[in-house]
């Protein structure tokens, strides 16, 4: 759909300027065919429901944004809709989401106020911090971080324009990503990552000449360049053809070729340069490109020179009206400088008729590198006394930034500092922490250089995360702004940057004077150590709560108490220390009137409760905290407490109840937008579908939650379920590499009993599947040997099942067999040490005896009868069908009945079938083959079992030779063939087997039985 070239938006009159036009040098766009291909295609697929994403690079003056001018041209001939928005210069203090709130605004006008509405489904509020009104205004009580507050808007922005791009075909183009704020970056990346079937093309541009070694955008680019579904288009310079056309297009006649091959040598193919070597054909070749570029302001009379240098300092953008106030000239004068700069392009009028921007920013660039240092100081203090004086003369969303930035590059400390503090407030409100954090750094650098009376004038501490100021409402003192700077960085993730600040701090404070202080600062080092990998937080955390021991109930000592039954929750589940601490942090809360800390420690209680043997207690305090902060509308704590309510119930096994408080929990967070909350509890939900057999459904429920998902704990745990899936239905490649996925997403947390004895449960089940029960004893000793805490039931009994089945499949195995009465031993003891007061546990305990006593060499059916039976009620068919495999293995080898043995058999073998649990179905296959049972019906799998494993006749006897421990040779005298003909087979076996050794190899035998008779 390529459409002809066209005149772009701003080339037309603008009203203020009275129908002076600004014409562009270059009218044909010259080059770039295959790049408008490129764009066309992506609008196509966008148009048929695949949401398209493109990033142009290219050097300065390489034809970015006349690229995407014309492709948005061609995109609303096309029936599209476009909206366009460029980053703004300034530096450290970049206005946060600026890009996103200009396209958005340009949609607004677009579609109209009620489109926007219907995309928002009612939540207003929290999309002004992109979208202000006339009227947006920080409050004066902004209420404090809230730590989801950035992902609630990253979720709705996403869902409004997938709604908005639901039936018509949407064009969201972003400029000049090497200015752009951390915010952006980062709401540009959660788009890109997490947009699905939706008519929106997403397209950014950036300049590569700017993206130095150190510069901001690069970690955005690496994680660019790791999206399959982000498409990068680079500009290269124009060829020298394709510069002769753009010289046709400028002049209307076709250069003379010796013309054309001195433009394209002295312009190295840039069309900006060829402009501007067009139109000042004298310059010499030796002239900077600076002077290159002045020539064309210095041919503006003087009064427009002085229009330019101040609107050069103005930022990107320069009202109209700011202008005027800011230069002191007269309406007719001004508009008399900017006809000629427009005229002569040097400034083009923006498209909403209000303002004005450099033609390039290599122009405006040029201009501001020619103002002298006095120059630029008071320029930037003229603006900011204007904005002062009349902040309307800028959008809402902008001013507070702006008065900021203009003060402290006019070198007044003095107001810069209380600039600074303002825009900080407000940047945090707009869920903008990484911007808050660079301005509240900015305030740290200015405080020593601002008079003490200036400073007792401050606002107070800003709503810092359940901290004590010296009083309320007293102005800011430094330790404040140390804590309002950390909780920034922190929630920036510049946790490095946040644990130097606390030592700071720490070490300004007397603690004796200011226990409560110095505690919170405790406690801010105990997250940070904890997730930094730097240690596990708790002598940071001891240290703090040895602060507020003796203190009455406050913020502090309720949030210290929070912290450590959290933190005993995560480490030391089950322990008396962590339900003490969980109680008194409730009453400790209460007492203070703290409710959402109230609340966060009640679930710490419920949980501890159930860790601890009282479990009907723990579910009914998680129960009523859901309830009281659904009623309070704190819909975090509300489904902080359902998610540990469904993980509670499943931990019971209870996977009924589980799974329908885990799609509750899924529904309520969709319904408020929070995309991550959703595939956390559809994660759970997997988990209790897995257990209760309904495996597809729970693939389709983990597809829609890695759609969704966004935290890396999230994915992490979505490829733990996903693994252990894969594992249970023979698909040993695709667990290892979801095993993989889950440690490397897991990160420091992996660590913590809850994540890291299922990796070890998963790590020694996908090594016994290979045939390396060394390695799978191996593991499981580790994760024993590390300690099996009191509240870990759930996750250590699957661990002790693992362990001892892979003592059971070797015990064949001479070379292992001989350490197996020690790994036995070390299962028994740990078996000890667990509860068996849910009927889930008690399940699984006679699993394990059973499993210990067939690794012994006891063939007694009577433990796996009494191991179904507790199964048979609590809807655990693999488990069940299991317990039946073996229960009929032992009948046979202990010669029992056959026929009990025959319909064990046949019930395992449906249940492995319905569920796909191949590795099950082939071993009961080959258990009924050999003692010569029928299942009960057309058996559709190969009546040789040793067939299932897809080997050749010549292989099974390969096979059987290495499982007697022969070498090759010993084999290839066995059966008449060459040393080498038999190394082939052995490889080829070990290949289908999906081991790595001849070792593993005949393990793997011995675990299936296949060359036994029964």
């Amino acid at each position: 759909m390529a459409a002809p070239p066209a005149p772009v938006a701003g080339a037309e009159a603008h009203d203020i300027l009275g129908g002076v036009k600004a014409v562009r040098l270059s009218p044909v766009l010259a080059g770039r065919t295959e790049e408008l291909t490129t764009l066309d295609a992506a609008l196509a697929r966008a148009s048929a429901g695949e949401p398209q994403a493109l990033v142009v690079a290219g050097g300065a003056g390489v034809g970015k944004t006349r690229l995407v001018e014309e492709f948005l041209t061609a995109a609303r001939a096309a029936g599209a809709v476009t909206a366009a928005g460029g980053c703004v210069e300034l530096g450290a203090d970049g206005l946060p989401f600026a890009p996103f709130t200009t396209a958005l605004r340009a949609l607004q006008r677009e579609l109209g106020d009620d489109a926007i509405s219907a995309a928002v489904a009612g939540r207003e509020e929290e999309l002004s911090r992109l979208l202000p009104d006339a009227s947006y205004a920080p409050p004066d009580g902004a209420p404090p971080h809230e730590r989801d507050g950035r992902t609630r808007l990253f979720e709705l922005t996403a869902q409004s324009l997938e709604r908005l791009a639901a039936d018509r075909t949407v064009v969201l183009a972003l400029e000049d990503l090497h200015w752009s704020d951390r915010s952006t970056r980062e709401l540009l990346s959660y788009l890109f990552r997490t947009l699905q079937a939706t008519r929106l093309v997403l397209l950014a541009t950036y300049r590569s000449d700017d993206v130095h070694r150190r510069h901001p955008l690069r970690p955005f680019l690496a994680e660019l360049d790791r999206l399959r579904s982000v498409r990068r288009i680079e500009l290269a310079p124009l060829s020298r053809d394709e510069v002769a056309a753009q010289l046709t297009g400028i002049h209307g006649t076709v250069p003379a070729p010796s013309h054309a091959d001195d433009i394209f040598r002295r312009s190295e193919g840039n069309p900006f340069f060829v402009e501007e070597l067009s139109a000042n054909p004298d310059c010499s070749l030796s002239e900077s490109l600076r002077d290159l570029l002045l020539v064309r302001v210095e041919r503006l009379p003087e009064p427009a020179q002085r229009v330019v240098r101040v609107a050069a300092e103005a930022g990107s953008h320069a009202e109209h009206a700011l202008l005027a106030a800011v230069t002191g000239e007269g309406e007719d004068a001004l508009l008399e400088s900017l006809r000629a700069a427009v005229a002569d392009n040097v400034l083009v009028p923006d498209e909403d008729g209000e303002s004005y921007r450099f033609r390039h920013a290599l122009l405006r660039e040029a201009v501001r590198d020619d103002l002298l240092p006095g120059e630029r100081s008071r320029l930037n203090r003229r603006y900011a006394e204007v904005l002062q004086a009349d902040p309307t003369l800028v959008r809402a969303e902008q001013r507070l930034t702006r008065i900021a930035r203009h003060w402290h590059h006019g070198r007044d400390s003095a107001r810069a500092l209380p600039a600074v503090l303002a825009a900080a407030v407000e940047s945090r409100c707009r869920h903008a922490f990484a911007e808050q954090y660079e301005l509240l750094k900015r305030a740290m650098e200015l405080w020593d250089d601002v008079p003490d009376e200036v400073r007792a004038r401050l606002r107070p501490a800003d709503g810092i995360e359940d901290y004590e100021p010296c009083a309320p409402d007293t102005p800011l003192t430094e330790l404040d702004l140390l804590a309002e700077t950390v909780v920034a960085a922190r929630l920036a993730d510049e946790r490095d940057r946040a644990l130097a600040l606390t030592r700071r701090a720490l070490e300004a404070i007397d603690e004796r004077a200011e226990p409560l202080r110095a505690a919170w600062f405790w406690v801010q080092r105990h997250w940070l150590v904890e997730q930094l990998a730097r240690g596990d937080g708790r002598t940071e955390l001891d240290h703090a709560l040895r602060l507020v021991r003796d203190l009455p109930p406050s913020r502090v000592p309720a949030l210290a108490l929070t912290a450590a039954a959290s933190w005993e929750m995560l480490h030391r589940p089950g322990r008396p220390e962590g339900l003490a601490a969980a109680e008194l942090a409730v009453r400790t809360a209460a007492a203070a009137g703290q409710e959402n800390l109230e609340l966060n420690a009640r679930v710490m209680l419920g949980i501890h409760l159930e860790d601890s043997g009282r479990e009907d207690v723990g579910l009914d305090i998680l129960r009523e905290a859901r309830d009281r902060a659904r009623r309070g509308g704190d819909y975090t704590a509300a489904a902080r407490a359902e998610l540990n309510l469904s993980a509670a119930l499943e931990n019971l096994g209870r996977s009924r109840e589980a799974a329908e408080v885990a799609a509750d929990a899924a529904r309520a967070a969709a319904s408020r937008g929070r995309r991550d909350q959703v595939a956390f509890s559809l994660g759970n939900q997997m988990d209790s579908l897995v257990a209760m057999g309904r495996w597809e459904e729970a693939e389709r429920v983990a597809d829609r939650a890695e759609r969704d998902a966004v935290v890396a704990l999230t994915y992490g745990n979505l490829a733990q379920a996903r693994a252990r899936l894969a594992l249970f239905r023979g698909d040993v490649p695709r667990a290892e590499a979801l095993l993989a996925a889950a440690r490397d997403r897991l990160g420091p947390q992996q660590t913590q009993p809850q994540m890291a004895i299922p990796l070890s449960t998963l790590t020694a089940a996908v090594a016994a599947a290979r045939g390396d029960l060394t390695g799978a004893r191996e593991e499981a000793a580790r994760a024993i040997d590390a300690g099996l805490a009191p509240g870990v039931h759930r996750y250590a009994w699957l661990l002790l099942l693992v362990a001892a089945e892979a003592e059971g499949d070797g015990r064949r195995v001479p070379a292992f067999a001989r350490g197996s009465a020690a790994a036995l031993a070390r299962v028994r003891d740990a078996a000890a040490g667990l509860s068996r007061s849910a009927p889930v546990w008690a399940a699984h305990a006679l699993f394990l005896d059973a499993q210990s006593a067939r690794a012994a060499g006891d063939a007694d059916p009577l433990p796996w009868a009494a191991a179904a039976a507790a199964f048979e009620p609590l809807d655990r068919p693999y488990e069940l069908a299991r317990v039946r495999h073996r229960w009929a293995e032992a009948l046979l080898t202990a010669g029992g009945d056959r026929e009990r043995a025959a319909s064990l058999l046949a019930d395992a073998h449906a249940a492995a079938s319905a569920l796909g649990a191949t590795p099950l179905r082939t071993a009961v296959t080959a258990l009924a083959s050999r003692a010569r049972l029928s299942l009960g019906g057309p058996d559709p799998a190969p009546a040789d079992p040793v067939r299932a494993l897809g080997l050749t006749s010549r292989e099974q006897e390969v096979l059987k030779l290495v499982t007697d421990g022969r070498s090759n040779r010993q084999i290839a005298e066995e059966l008449f063939i060459s040393p080498k003909t038999a190394s082939v087979h052995v490889s080829n076996l070990m290949a289908k087997l999906g081991v790595s050794g001849r070792g593993e190899a005949a393990a793997t035998a011995h675990r299936l039985r296949l060359f036994e008779d029964a």
